[in-house]
């Protein structure tokens, strides 16, 4: 198994749904899910959807992207507070609503703080994110919008019956289907763009299985697609969907990847799996750009002459430092203002100097404490940062990729180079 991050396939997090079989709970996920996620070139990693679970998603990183999907309804406790017009449903309509909707009125609080919570993580940093079903009712809570808690009770009851749809049938899951009006210029419509020019109309046929949806949609998206009774059956962040860019954030309320054909794997339109396809697309951007940022060591013989003239700055600097702690202050008098030279012009031109790196010192052994004036020289002002801060963000990522690279490759070399100094002297160091 090779460790090499080029060509180690990107992670997308799927979160499982609890059933019972043999009076036993077992986590299951939609197969097509897998298979769509795979065929594009990504890896599907489950989330159990087991107690404690939500505590330990650290554990799951890196994340190169989240798909949610099928589930029970989300607790309302998650979004009722941000509703001002409540549901108004009375406590005989919500005991039907759990008769008829036995299988999803099952409140799952576990399911819903994992999902929630990698939700969130998502739109705090921009990792692509797609939900289907319930995976979009999450990303629009996570986001501050609210739901219908019974689609019927709430919506279709206010509209004509020309205007009327079903969104779930419990008697054909898999052939159900009901028109949706897809939106213009969105990325939906360029999906399904040769379907819709072929029929002449801004609709499809979509498979769907719920009775929840989205009530209020939160400000940060666009409508993608509605139902002829208004319900919102896809929406997107236009902010954050580029996927030639590693950027999607989206929620479609029907199901793609079961819009196939009768006892076949063929889908009704062309345009099914594109969500699929351009969601796993950002997700490989996005690993690269991550993989970008992270540590990756190389052949020291690989340095040019300018990198080395660099390291020889730096060994020489950390040199310095040392002697000043082997000194314990004596002797300070004797060093030469030019041997602090060569540290001080290499710290005083890296210009983000900063205290994750006078840590970096203390960790090499170049201990502060007796070297406290030396510091002071090297500490760039708070002026020089904000200039340092302004030039990097007018840089590119692949030019700020290589320069963090260049600088765990300087802080590996003089690692090396002092721990040998070090040996070579038999100096016995305090890193406490």
């Amino acid at each position: 198994m090779s460790s090499d991050p080029s060509i180690i396939l990107p992670r997308v997090l799927i979160v499982s749904r609890r059933t019972v079989r043999k009076n036993k709970f077992v986590d299951f996920v939609g197969e097509y899910h897998l298979d769509l996620i795979v065929s594009y070139g990504a890896v599907p990693v489950i989330v159990p959807r087991v107690s404690g679970v939500h505590m330990l998603l650290n554990s799951f990183q890196p994340i190169h992207g989240v798909l949610l999907c099928e589930g029970e309804d989300i607790d309302p406790c998650f979004y009722q507070q941000q509703d001002i017009t409540t549901s108004g449903l009375s406590q005989e309509e919500l005991d039907e609503i759990r008769r008829v909707h036995v299988s999803d009125t099952s409140i799952d609080k576990e399911k819903d703080s994992i999902e929630l919570s990698l939700a969130k993580h998502c739109l705090e940093r921009n990792i692509p994110y797609m939900g289907i079903c319930r995976g979009s009712q999450v990303l629009n809570v996570a986001s501050g919008g609210t739901l219908y808690q019974d689609i019927e009770k709430e919506l279709t009851k206010c509209r004509p019956e020309s205007k009327t749809v079903m969104h779930i049938n419990y008697d054909d899951y898999d052939g159900h289907r009901h028109v949706v009006k897809v939106v213009e210029s969105t990325p939906l419509h360029n999906w399904f763009k040769d379907s819709l020019e072929e029929n002449g109309k801004m609709e499809i046929f979509v498979n769907s299985y719920h009775h929840q949806g989205v009530k209020r949609l939160a400000p940060r998206f666009v409508p993608m697609a509605f139902s002829p009774d208004g319900l919102i059956e896809g929406f997107y962040d236009p902010d954050t969907y580029n996927p030639e860019e590693g950027k999607f954030i989206m929620g479609l309320q029907f199901h793609p990847e079961r819009m196939r054909k009768p006892d076949s794997d063929e889908f009704d339109y062309q345009g099914c799996p594109f969500a699929y396809k351009e969601f796993v697309k950002a997700v490989i951007v996005y690993q690269k750009r991550l993989n970008g940022l992270t540590y990756i060591q190389k052949p020291l013989k690989l340095l040019n002459k300018e990198m080395e003239n660099k390291r020889k700055i730096i060994v020489r600097s950390f040199s310095v430092a040392k002697n000043l702690y082997s000194s314990s202050g004596h002797g300070m008098s004797s060093l030469k203002e030019c041997e602090l030279k060569a540290g001080e012009e290499f710290f005083e031109s890296n210009t983000v100097l900063s205290v994750q790196q006078e840590n970096r010192l203390k960790q090499m052994g170049a201990t502060v404490r007796n070297g406290g004036s030396y510091i002071e020289k090297v500490k760039v002002n708070e002026e020089k940062e904000k200039i340092a801060r302004n030039v990097m963000g007018k840089m590119s990522v692949e030019k700020l990729s290589d320069l963090l690279s260049f600088y765990h490759t300087m802080g590996h070399i003089c690692s090396e180079v002092l721990e040998r100094k070090i040996n070579n002297n038999n100096v016995n160091y305090d890193f406490s």
